[in-house]
C-alpha cells in the first residue's frame, strides 16, 4: 500500500540561500545543504545568518533538480539549504530508522526525473511511497548503533595501517602549485592536429579533442576543472591546450624535487576530495582553488614524495600507469 509523500511530511522549500554570499570562518558550524549526492548533501559549514534561524535537526532534505535530483538525506544537525532543495518535516512521530527508510524510498524514484529536463519541484508532494503502517519488519528492528564510528571498507589488507593521516600536514594548493588558467578555443577556430585539447569533461583523461594549434601548457602537470564537471582532475603527461574551463597545476620546485605520474596519482584523489564543495552553480574558480587546503604526508617537514610514489606502486595495475 502506498500514500502520497505529503500525507506523511510537510513539504516546503528550504532557506534558498546563496552559497557565494555565505560567511565561512574557522568557527562555522551550520551545515549548508545543496544539490549534492555525497556527504549527506552537505557542501560546507557556514556561519549563522543574522535574522535567519537554521532549520532544526530531524528533517529530510531532497534535491529537486540538477544532476543528483531526488537525493534524500536525514539532517541531524541545524542546517541551511541552497536553491532547489526541499525540506520534509514529519507530520507525526517517526524514528530515525523510519526516516532513513523514507530517504531510500524517495531516492529510488530518481529514474522518473532527469537532470535538466523533468525536475521534482511540482511533483515531489504527490510522489507515492510505502504507507507508514506497512514498514518492512527490518525497518523497526535494525540496530543503527552498529554503524556508529564504522570505518569505510578497505579491500587491500596489506595496506591496512599503511596510512597515518594524523601526521599529515595541510597545504594550500597555491603553496605547492603554480596555478594557471586555460585559454578559450572555440570549435570554429580549432584546426586538425595532434595536440591534446583538455576540456571540462569527467572522462578520457580530460581530453575532448585533438587540435592543430601549438600546446600552451607543458606536460607533467595536473589539470582540474573549475567549470562543467567541476573538480575532476587528471594527470597530463604531454604538452597540451587547456580550455578556459580548466585550471592547470604546475608543481613548485620549492616543494617537489621531482614530479611524475605516481606522485600525481596520489595527489589527484586528495584534490578531488574537495569537489563536493562546488557545483555548476558554485564554480571552483582560480582564487578559490588557490586557497583550497589539502592534507599530504610529510617527512622532516617536507612533502613525503617517496611515500606517495611507493604507495601508488603497491596498488593493482600500477605497472600500467
Amino acid at each position: 500500500m502506498t500514500v502520497r509523500l505529503d500525507e506523511i511530511f510537510n513539504v516546503s522549500y528550504g532557506t534558498k540561500c546563496d552559497m557565494n554570499k555565505m560567511n565561512i570562518s574557522g568557527n562555522s558550524s551550520i551545515a549548508f545543504v545543496s544539490r549534492s549526492s555525497k556527504n549527506n548533501g552537505i557542501v560546507d559549514y557556514v556561519d549563522i545568518i543574522e535574522g535567519l534561524e537554521p532549520i532544526i535537526p530531524g528533517a529530510i532534505t531532497v534535491t529537486l533538480g540538477g544532476t543528483y535530483v531526488l537525493s534524500a538525506f536525514l539532517q541531524e544537525a541545524p542546517f541551511y539549504t541552497g536553491q532547489n532543495v526541499a525540506v520534509l518535516t514529519p507530520k507525526f512521530e517517526l524514528t530515525r530508522t523510519q526516516k532513513l527508510y523514507y530517504c531510500m524510498c524517495i531516492t529510488k524514484n530518481r529514474f522518473r526525473y532527469s537532470a535538466f529536463g523533468r525536475e521534482a519541484n511540482r511533483t515531489l508532494k504527490s510522489l507515492r511511497v510505502p504507507h507508514f503502517n506497512a514498514f518492512p519488519s527490518w525497518v523497526n528492528t535494525v540496530d543503527l548503533s552498529k554503524f556508529d564510528n564504522a570505518d569505510a571498507p578497505y579491500t587491500e589488507k596489506k595496506n591496512q595501517n599503511f596510512f597515518n593521516v594524523n601526521s599529515w600536514c595541510f597545504f594550500t594548493l597555491n603553496e605547492i602549485f603554480e596555478l594557471k588558467k586555460g585559454k578559450r578555443l572555440t570549435k570554429t577556430n580549432m584546426t586538425s592536429g595532434s595536440t591534446p585539447f583538455i576540456g571540462s569533461t569527467d572522462s578520457n583523461n580530460g581530453m575532448t579533442n585533438s587540435v592543430g594549434q601549438d600546446a600552451i601548457h607543458d606536460g607533467n602537470v595536473i589539470t582540474v576543472n573549475y567549470n562543467g564537471s567541476v573538480g575532476e582532475a587528471f594527470y597530463q603527461p604531454d604538452d597540451f591546450w587547456a580550455s578556459d574551463d580548466v585550471n592547470v597545476l604546475y608543481p613548485r620546485n620549492s616543494h617537489f624535487t621531482r614530479f611524475n605520474q605516481y606522485i600525481a596519482m596520489f595527489m589527484i584523489p586528495v584534490i578531488k576530495a574537495n569537489k563536493f564543495k562546488f557545483s555548476y552553480g558554485r564554480k571552483w574558480h582560480l582564487d578559490r582553488m588557490k586557497e583550497t587546503k589539502i592534507a599530504l604526508p610529510v617527512k622532516d617537514g617536507k612533502i613525503d614524495l617517496d611515500f606517495m610514489e611507493a604507495y601508488i606502486k603497491t596498488l593493482p595495475y600500477s605497472s600500467t600507469i
